[in-house]
């Protein structure tokens, strides 16, 4: 299948909402073409100087429209796509285009799985100290709160690879563990960093004990 193209330097997940600001005269021109045929678009992640994988979006809302032409314009993320082919311009249209080859997502995990990575991310939301906003367990997936579990952009596009939900969600089960046994070794060198200097209660050691 052949989609318009719109590289960015981000990743974009199934479902997830796509906020962008559109101001270049070829990008303009998608989306009015979006407008019109009611067509979806990709957006390949630009990564290493390639582009190799992305995600297909369509257009929902244009929020703002401003006199030099520029939108503000909302998309949905919907299936992943792996990259054929590449061409500057697609047919007689200033953007870029190509073909595309979607990948189907295997949806093959078990709720254990889910209800496990689910804890796991609640506990390091706990030990930040950040505030946690609950999802309904059959409302979770991988995708879900991808962006908000501290994964590098690399990881997030390794993660945006993987067809299987279950390979995903060992993928962030990884992740989430390092991450937390990181933070608790931290978390433990600033109180040992915060104890020195502080008068400490030693018990005096039994000197008859040594043998020389």
């Amino acid at each position: 299948m052949k989609l318009p193209f719109f590289p960015l330097q981000s990743v974009f997940f199934p479902g997830e909402k796509v906020p962008l600001h559109i101001f270049e005269d070829r990008y303009k021109q998608l989306i009015n073409d979006c407008r019109k045929e009611a067509i979806t678009f990709g957006i390949p992640v630009y990564i290493n100087d390639s582009i190799a994988y992305g995600t297909e979006v369509q257009l929902m809302e244009v929020v703002n429209t401003y006199e030099s032409g520029a939108m503000d314009v909302v998309c949905v993320a919907r299936q992943i796509f792996r990259v054929i082919s590449f061409d500057n311009t697609m047919d007689d249209r200033l953007y870029a285009g190509g073909e595309v080859e979607f990948i189907d997502n295997i949806k093959d995990s078990e709720l254990s799985a889910k209800q496990e990575v689910y804890s796991k991310l609640k506990d390091l939301y706990e030990l930040m100290e950040v505030p946690f906003a609950p999802v309904e367990l059959d409302m979770f997936n991988s995708y879900t709160l991808a962006h908000k579990m501290g994964l590098s952009f690399e990881q997030e596009y390794e993660l945006l690879q993987l067809a299987s939900e279950n390979e995903r969600l060992k993928f962030i089960m990884n992740h989430l563990s390092v991450t937390i046994q990181v933070l608790n070794e931290v978390n433990r060198t600033k109180l040992l960093i915060e104890l020195n200097g502080h008068f400490k209660n030693f018990d005096p050691l039994d000197f008859k004990a040594f043998k020389i």
